[in-house]
């Protein structure tokens, strides 16, 4: 179905919009500081028996975590178009999702390292149920020519409070297990005891109480859809809508090319963001400090490179804006697979091994720091202008059953690629191969998905619907 005059998004006023963009600046310390660079590398280098297997199981988590959303998230998405309000949806699961992250505070030294995966797969879940409600309400209220805007804005806000969190916690929290301090040379505050890493474990209640003052103002000011059917007939009449859509889907050659394309590409985005501080953790030996500051550098940038998306998607559309961005994340993720201690680009850079002192001391560490900076320019926008693309092409009504594909094409095979980043390790750990050999081989995998994400998305009309394809 093309977008009609009928469908258009009805004016909101300035408190709306800054209501549903208080969602991502609520949202993203959760995927900042826990999944990324604080609590996800404590997991794999310091709560696990080794950085390997650390990374084999967070990687698992985070497959097991991808089926889930991808079996649900279109059931749910066509069960919300039925009953109306996606506000009370965004309120369950965010119960679910604070509970959860406030467990994880649990995950002190010599902790089942399964049960803290347990927590971390359900605050997974709960957030990306969320967000599917979330997106679902973008074309309600923001009219079809400021939506690619909006959205890199909201994103961009998203880091910034992600960057926020992250600064207080290396800052003031999360103290060196070597001299007891943190970043500024201070006693961690609350009495936080480094050497249990209650900083680090302490980023999961922080990112709850967060995400629960920060999301008040979504649910304040920004109208939602009026009541639908009742729950029970909503269950029934959704699943039959999700048959109906997947089926349309497939007729609309246009739409069904992104979702596909957006399948595979994020696939990737999700395991470099879900690993790659991690990863960092394990090759250089950093520790919360210099996974924090790489973080905040990380953040930065991602934050100015959303601001310059949502000028380019304005003016270039969002199609251009996704395509340059997986070509800088392919680039970036290759250059930081070849990089290890004394080496980049495979070996045929050969760096110095000495340490100057102090943070990112080695020549391997600049260079990882430097590429670093261009995945950080790119996940923001390569997300942002991915959702204002699909955004762009479907009617608000049915918004909430196509975000909840758009949900399935993120999350589809989103267990794949860490499922096979994690076996790579593990494989490659159990023949004898060097922890650092392992998990650099394990990375790689995420180039290819890179590469067949970018070759159809170069491919796929913009807006993604049946009068683009003619």
């Amino acid at each position: 179905m093309l977008r009609s005059e009928s469908s258009e998004a009805p004016k909101v006023g300035r408190l709306g919009i800054f209501g549903w963009m208080s969602f991502d600046w609520a949202a993203q310390p959760f995927f900042t500081i826990v999944t990324t660079f604080i609590f996800g590398p404590y997991f794999v280098s310091r709560l696990a028996e080794n950085p390997a297997v650390g990374q084999a199981v967070w990687a698992y988590a985070l497959a097991i975590g991808g089926i889930a959303i991808a079996v649900l998230s279109p059931i749910l998405g066509s069960i919300s178009d039925q009953t109306g309000p996606r506000k009370p949806w965004i309120a369950f699961f965010a119960v679910i999702q604070i509970t959860c992250m406030a467990l994880l505070w649990t995950a002190a030294p010599g902790s089942n390292i399964y049960l803290i995966a347990m927590y971390f797969v359900l605050a997974t879940i709960a957030a990306e149920f969320s967000i599917v409600f979330n997106d679902a309400m973008l074309p309600r209220i923001v009219s079809k020519e400021s939506i690619g805007k909006i959205s890199n804005i909201a994103w961009g806000l998203g880091y910034l409070g992600g960057m926020i969190t992250l600064i207080f916690v290396v800052a003031l929290m999360a103290g060196s297990p070597e001299t007891g301090k943190t970043l500024l040379g201070l006693d961690p505050i609350f009495g936080l005891d480094p050497a249990q890493a209650e900083g680090d474990r302490a980023t999961g209640p922080l990112a709850a109480i967060w995400y629960l003052v920060f999301i008040l103002p979504m649910f304040l000011f920004t109208p939602d859809m009026v009541k639908g059917i009742a729950i029970k007939k909503a269950v029934s009449a959704g699943l039959a809508e999700l048959k109906s859509t997947i089926k349309e889907a497939r007729q609309r050659p246009g739409i069904f090319k992104f979702l596909v394309g957006r399948m595979i590409y994020q696939d990737a985005v999700v395991a470099l963001l879900g690993l790659g501080g991690a990863f960092a953790a394990g090759m250089f030996g950093w520790l919360t400090a210099e996974i924090g500051v790489y973080g905040i550098i990380l953040n930065v940038a991602a934050i100015f490179g959303c601001m310059v998306a949502a000028y380019l998607d304005t003016r270039l559309g969002s199609k251009w804006v996704v395509i340059v961005s997986i070509i800088c994340l392919t680039i970036a993720t290759i250059a930081i697979v070849s990089t290890g201690p004394g080496f980049t680009l495979f070996g045929l850079i050969q760096l110095p091994l000495a340490d100057s002192g102090g943070y990112f001391g080695t020549a391997a560490e600049k260079a990882y720091i430097m590429y670093g900076l261009l995945v950080g320019l790119a996940f923001g926008p390569v997300q942002a202008s991915s959702r204002s693309w699909l955004a762009r092409s479907v009617s608000v009504d049915e918004a909430g059953r196509y975000f909840g594909l758009y949900a399935l094409s993120g999350r589809a095979t989103s267990f794949v690629a860490p499922f096979l980043v994690g076996t790579i390790t593990a494989v490659l750990l159990s023949s004898g191969s060097t922890d650092t050999t392992a998990t650099r081989a394990g990375m790689a995998v995420l180039i290819i998905f890179f590469l067949v994400g970018l070759a159809i998305a170069l491919t796929t009309p913009y807006p993604a619907s049946e009068k683009s394809d003619k």
